[in-house]
C-alpha cells in the first residue's frame, strides 16, 4: 500500500507560480512513476504531468513551458512547478504513483489550485 499527501496548493493571482509537493509512502520511491492530474468543476480528470523512474518527463499541451515535474528521490518526493499561472489551470490537483509491474495507481486526496484572474 502507498500513501499519497499533496501539499502546497491555495489562491494565485494570474501570472503567478505556486509548487505543489507529493509525499509518498514505500521504500521504493524511485520505482514508481509519478504524475500530476488535475480535474476542474465540471471536466473529466486529466493528465498534466508526468516522470519515470528514470526522469522522463511528458506534460500536457496546455502546460508545456509553464509547469515542470520533478523528483527528488532522497525525499521520497514528487513536485510540480506552476509558473505563469491563468485562470484556467484552476482545479483540484492530484498526485498519482503508478506501482510495481502492473503499474498498480494509488492517488492522493488531491490540493485545490485557485487562479484569479
Amino acid at each position: 500500500q502507498v500513501q499519497l499527501q499533496e501539499s502546497g496548493g491555495g489562491l494565485a493571482q494570474a501570472g503567478g507560480s505556486l509548487r505543489l509537493s507529493c509525499s509518498a509512502s514505500g521504500r521504493t520511491f524511485s520505482t514508481y512513476a509519478m504524475g500530476w492530474f488535475r480535474q476542474a468543476p465540471g471536466k473529466q480528470r486529466e493528465l498534466v504531468a508526468g516522470i519515470t523512474s528514470g526522469g522522463s518527463t511528458n506534460y500536457a499541451d496546455s502546460v508545456k513551458g509553464r509547469f515542470t515535474i520533478s523528483r527528488d528521490n532522497a525525499k521520497n518526493t514528487a513536485y510540480l512547478q506552476m509558473n505563469s499561472l491563468k485562470p484556467e489551470d484552476t482545479a483540484v490537483y492530484y498526485c498519482n504513483a503508478k506501482v510495481g509491474a502492473l503499474w498498480r495507481d494509488y492517488w492522493g486526496q488531491g490540493t485545490q489550485v485557485t487562479v484569479s484572474s
